[in-house]
């Protein structure tokens, strides 16, 4: 019998095309930086973008069917819930519940947390959510987003569900955001860089279309509620001046359109700063430490830029309570750093 031929092997001469990355592979990609890693975290996460697909298909449909408009309830907050909020927050719950890897789930619309698998030897990840974003702008078609965090059970939380989500931000295992805009998009942190995916309706994927994402170090916008200048605090109005002078030797020009995750993705995109300062009626600030403010500083700060209080580093902050809030100030480096200098005297 004759030997049968040899068989050829063409070598791959050019790299895998990143533009096909899903945020599955993606996400077992950044895994394997861990020794130890199993495969969880990947499935957890299929379980958020799941989630946010069957968000965005929503909010595509919202002028169409009868999910615009007040919900008649009011959340945990005080602020009055939207029927896009209800439909959001049920949705992410149900999604997640089904993972075996998940203990616990805090969301902005919820008083209390949820236990899923709380107890199981299993159990290693709790998930904190803002559901839906900016909900009020859905009625004028505006920008709204998803905003999540996830954090890893630390030694000794299983009978401590407080030890287990109430950790300072520089402990979050992964954070990120859904923007539902012209286009659907992920962008999201492991610790490794971030990386911003852009949902491709035809084939129901998240594909790489922004890696390793770099916040410019100065850029040419500042976005706050001026209506609530009066109420600031110093140093936020001599701040604001400061920008519109050319203090950083250029003019600003403001921008500003009330959902977080459009206005932090256009500061992430191209430079300048947020603001959400603390005011009179909200001495406080406003804005959510563990569903708004963390996720977003892990973000910034991955992405090269500055978060901060007003006076401290976002995520050093230890929160205690789950619905903490706080003053907010995120963007380039530069601006943070005329910011920290003028808070300073």
């Amino acid at each position: 019998m004759a030997d049968a031929p040899a068989l050829e092997i063409e070598h791959l001469s050019h790299p895998a095309n990143p533009s096909l990355l899903t945020i599955q592979q993606h996400v077992m990609r950044e895994q394997r930086r861990f020794p130890n890693a199993t495969g969880e975290f990947s499935w957890l996460f299929s379980g958020l973008t799941l989630a946010t697909k069957m968000i965005a298909a929503r909010v595509r449909r919202a002028g169409l069917s009868d999910i615009l408009g007040s919900a008649g309830a009011t959340n945990v907050q005080g602020e009055v819930q939207q029927k896009l909020d209800v439909f959001a927050n049920e949705t992410l719950i149900e999604s997640l519940s089904w993972k075996e890897t998940i203990g616990l789930i805090a969301s902005e619309e919820n008083d209390r947390l949820t236990a899923v698998h709380y107890g199981s030897p299993g159990a290693k990840y709790a998930v904190v959510f803002d559901p839906l974003d900016g909900s009020s702008n859905i009625d004028v078609n505006v920008s709204v987003g998803t905003i999540f965090s996830i954090l890893r059970c630390p030694d000794g939380c299983a009978d401590d569900p407080a030890k287990w989500v109430l950790q300072p931000g520089r402990e979050q295992v992964a954070a990120g955001y859904v923007l539902y805009g012209s286009s659907t998009m992920l962008v999201y942190t492991s610790g490794n860089g971030v990386h911003g995916f852009t949902l491709e309706p035809s084939i129901g994927a998240y594909l790489l279309s922004h890696e390793n994402i770099k916040m410019p170090a100065r850029g040419p916008y500042y976005s706050v509620n001026e209506a609530y200048r009066d109420s600031f605090p110093a140093p936020y109005p001599a701040y604001l001046d400061a920008l519109r002078r050319g203090g950083l030797g250029t003019k600003y020009a403001l921008r500003y359109i009330g959902s977080l995750v459009a206005d932090f993705h256009r500061t992430l995109l191209k430079g300048g700063v947020f603001l959400y300062p603390p005011t009179a009626d909200a001495p406080g600030g406003k804005l959510r430490l563990m569903y708004e403010a963390n996720p977003i500083a892990f973000l910034a700060e991955q992405a090269g830029g500055v978060a901060t209080d007003g006076a401290r580093p976002i995520l050093d902050l230890v929160p205690d309570a789950v619905h903490q809030r706080t003053p907010f100030v995120v963007g380039s480096r530069d601006e943070l750093e005329l910011f920290n200098r003028m808070a300073a005297n």
